[in-house]
C-alpha cells in the first residue's frame, strides 16, 4: 500500500497538476500576508489563514485522486489485494500532499506574516486547527473525486458549494453540523480558542470521519 501511495504522489507530480494547487496557495498566502499581522493579533492571523487554504487543499485532494485513470485504479486495487487498501492509498497521497502544502502557508505565516510566534498554548490550537484544515480539504476533495461525481463541472461546483455551505453553516447556531470554520475565527479573535479547542477539534473530527466514511462506503460498488 505504501508503494501505491508513493506512486500516486508521483504520478501527480509528473502530471504537473501539483502546480495549479501550488500556484493557488502562493497567490493566496502572498496575498493573506502582503503587510506583517501587528503584535497580538497572531493567532488570529493564523487562524484566518488556516481557514482559506480549505478549498485549495480539497482542489489539491481531487486533482491527485483524479489524475489515475478509472481502468488503472481498479488494476491497483487488484494488485494491492483489496479495494479497501487503494482507497487508503490515495487518501494517505492526498493527506501526504496536503500537509507540504499547508506547512508552506503555515512557515509563509510565521516567517513573513506575522511579528511574533504566539504563546505556546496558543501555538498548539493554531497547530491543531492546521491539522484539522488538511484532514477537512482531503475530506471535501475525496468526496468531489471523479470516482464519486462523474461529470468535472458538477465535481467543481460541488467543491465550491461545499465549502460556502460549510462557512454558511459554521456561522449559524448549527455549527456543529459541519467544520465549524468560522466559529474557529471568532474564537481566535475572541481570545477563546484554547478555552473551545476541545470542543471545536471534536466536531471537526467527527464531520472529517463521518465525510470519509462516506466516501468508503460510495466507493464500495465503483472503480
Amino acid at each position: 500500500m505504501i508503494a501505491l501511495t508513493v506512486f500516486r504522489v508521483e504520478a501527480y507530480i509528473r502530471s504537473h497538476r501539483i502546480f495549479q494547487a501550488l500556484l493557488l496557495m502562493l497567490a493566496l498566502i502572498a496575498i493573506l500576508y502582503g503587510s506583517r499581522a501587528p503584535k497580538g493579533a497572531e493567532t488570529e492571523v493564523l487562524t484566518d489563514a488556516a481557514v482559506l487554504v480549505i478549498p485549495i487543499l480539497a482542489w489539491s485532494s481531487r486533482s491527485l485522486l483524479d489524475t489515475e485513470p478509472d481502468q488503472q485504479r481498479a488494476m491497483s486495487a487488484i494488485s494491492v489485494g483489496s479495494r479497501l487498501r487503494e482507497l487508503s492509498a490515495g487518501l494517505l497521497a492526498a493527506l501526504a500532499t496536503s500537509l507540504v502544502l499547508i506547512a508552506l502557508a503555515l512557515g509563509w505565516g510565521l516567517v513573513l506574516g506575522v511579528s511574533a510566534v504566539p504563546r505556546p498554548e496558543e501555538f498548539a490550537a493554531v497547530l491543531t486547527l492546521y491539522g484539522l484544515a488538511t484532514l477537512a480539504g482531503v475530506t471535501l476533495g475525496a468526496l468531489t473525486s471523479r470516482a464519486i461525481l462523474r461529470s468535472p463541472a458538477i465535481s467543481i461546483m460541488s467543491l465550491l458549494l461545499g465549502f460556502l455551505v460549510m462557512l454558511m453553516l459554521s456561522a449559524s447556531p448549527l455549527y456543529w453540523l459541519t467544520v465549524p470554520v468560522i466559529t474557529w475565527m471568532k474564537s481566535a479573535n475572541s481570545a477563546e480558542l484554547t478555552a473551545r479547542l476541545p470542543e471545536l477539534a471534536a466536531i471537526s473530527l467527527a464531520w472529517c470521519l463521518l465525510g470519509l466514511g462516506c466516501y468508503a462506503w460510495l466507493r464500495r460498488t465503483r472503480p
